[in-house]
């Protein structure tokens, strides 16, 4: 494992969407003796699969998973979160939405506290969300949004019971706090990320994927 090498890891499906937000990675400001690697994993069957085929072609101890429509605005991303991570050996996943509690639907949206910042367009126009924040540099949260996820240690997203597109970044969320790391949303000023995502999806197994993550991970749990 390479500690001074970030990965940005994407599934790709359109290839417009994909070149826009990779011109935004290399705008970025990289921390000083770190090299960054690019992998885009094209035709993955659902999101947990091509993660892991990304997770496993990189030596990269740092991991960065974005959807292909998602545009880092904060040129300082990868220094400040570099920084969290090092601050915060303990901090194992670090999300730009989430929430403290994950509501018994499972659906993290629904959940009373949620923190963190992002520009969405989930409802056809794009928008500030903008939810609590708290004092500190991080949040410690049991699930975070899946528009980007950064990692700092390595572990397999759940090919066995997310064969989709959805719920497989509460899934790793879990995973990571069962593993005994902390999952965590960053103090941020103004946005770090945009997400023109467009109206959500919820018909291509969205609901099959909630139940499957409740039995699984809430229902076992509780």
């Amino acid at each position: 494992m390479d500690p001074h090498k970030i990965c940005f890891i994407w599934c790709v499906n359109d290839e417009a969407w994909f070149s826009e937000s990779e011109r935004y990675v290399d705008s970025l400001r990289v921390p000083k003796g770190f090299t960054v690697e690019k992998r885009c994993i094209q035709g993955a069957k659902m999101m947990t699969a091509g993660y892991n085929e990304g997770m496993k072609k990189s030596d990269a101890k740092y991991k960065i998973y974005l959807h292909q429509d998602v545009l880092i605005l904060h040129r300082d991303f990868l220094i400040d979160v570099l920084s969290l991570f090092q601050k915060e050996p303990k901090v194992g996943m670090i999300g730009m939405v989430g929430v403290t509690h994950i509501p018994e639907n499972g659906i993290w949206w629904d959940g009373e506290e949620k923190v963190g910042q992002v520009y969405d367009s989930h409802i056809g126009r794009m928008e500030l969300l903008s939810f609590a924040r708290r004092e500190g540099d991080i949040t410690k949260v049991e699930a975070v949004d899946g528009l980007l996820i950064a990692t700092q240690y390595d572990l397999p997203w759940r090919e066995d019971l997310f064969d989709g597109w959805h719920f497989y970044d509460l899934s790793q969320s879990m995973e990571f706090i069962r593993a005994g790391y902390d999952v965590a949303v960053p103090q941020q000023k103004t946005p770090w990320t945009m997400h023109d995502c467009g109206v959500v999806n919820v018909q291509n197994g969205f609901n099959e994927a909630r139940q499957c993550f409740v039995a699984h991970y809430l229902q076992e749990s509780s």
